[in-house]
């Protein structure tokens, strides 16, 4: 994985990403979803994450093409949902979200969480629709070192990235060496610990030496991490306030200060109990 200067990340496969995307879950209505995908477009941003599980893929897909941009000029994530796991429902599952989103491809196609009975047959169904080049680039979510080692016994393509839950409040040290060690792109999603590091007084001190939000702070703390980040949000302020964060740099004492942050914070599930379970 490497970072350009663009701000975009190139993937192990060679395939380019930007590096900041917007992050669509909990958007359900089409007059919300259209407004934030148009604005974000004009903002600048090219990168959409969305799932299976999130029940808005049709209205992502005719915002999308209501917005007038040329295909080749997007990005567009989504992931296969626990209850489409397994061999010929992921298969199926893909051409439906294709149907739904309105496209003739994916650019990155995850497993949005481990599931013990359906392993190792998802992701062969993840692969085959990668040797297909139905999908420019697969990967998982919310996979621990345990269950990347156990997907690595039998898998004949390695994951380039793995989304995971990760911010200044859950680090998650160990795993952030194991992916950079396997070259797994990391992607954050609740970059902003589902608001709860708003009132972090190191990110407020750092925010005001810069004129920037508490959010651009974390945010740009991804960034300069190498991570991908996909922040939420519908309201067009917020949008564009988040994609504006390329102006400023933080200094490698303010990195230790924020990497110091760490309280294992989880605001999700955790992927062992979802792992054990098959489930939520």
């Amino acid at each position: 994985m490497t970072i350009t200067s663009d701000n975009k990340i190139t993937l192990s496969n060679n395939v380019v990403m930007p590096q900041l995307g917007l992050g669509t879950f909990k958007l359900t209505e089409f007059d919300q979803i259209s407004q934030a995908i148009n604005t974000a477009i004009k903002v600048g941003y090219r990168s959409f994450d969305t799932a299976q599980l999130y029940q808005n893929e049709k209205q992502i897909g005719q915002a999308i093409k209501q917005c007038g941009i040329d295909r080749s000029e997007l990005f567009i994530t989504s992931k296969v949902s626990n209850a489409n796991q397994g061999y010929k429902k992921t298969l199926a599952s893909f051409e439906q979200s294709l149907k739904d989103l309105q496209l003739d491809y994916l650019d990155l196609f995850l497993v949005h969480w481990p599931l013990h009975h359906t392993f190792f047959e998802t992701w062969r169904a993840i692969e085959k629709l990668y040797e297909e080049k139905r999908v420019r680039a697969i990967g998982v979510c919310n996979f621990h070192i345990s269950h990347l080692e156990l997907l690595a016994s039998q898998a004949n393509i390695q994951p380039m990235i793995n989304q995971i839950e990760i911010h200044p409040y859950l680090t998650q040290i160990d795993l952030v060496r194991y992916l950079r060690k396997q070259n797994i792109a990391i992607e954050a999603w609740s970059p902003l610990a589902h608001n709860k590091i708003l009132n972090e007084p190191v990110l407020v001190a750092i925010g005001d030496r810069y004129n920037k939000s508490l959010s651009q702070v974390a945010l740009r703390w991804h960034l300069q991490n190498g991570y991908i980040v996909i922040p939420k949000s519908a309201h067009p302020d917020r949008i564009a306030e988040n994609i504006n964060i390329f102006d400023f740099e933080l200094t490698s004492d303010e990195m230790r200060k924020i990497n110091c942050l760490n309280q294992k914070l989880r605001t999700g599930p955790n992927p062992d109990d979802v792992y054990n379970n098959n489930g939520f």
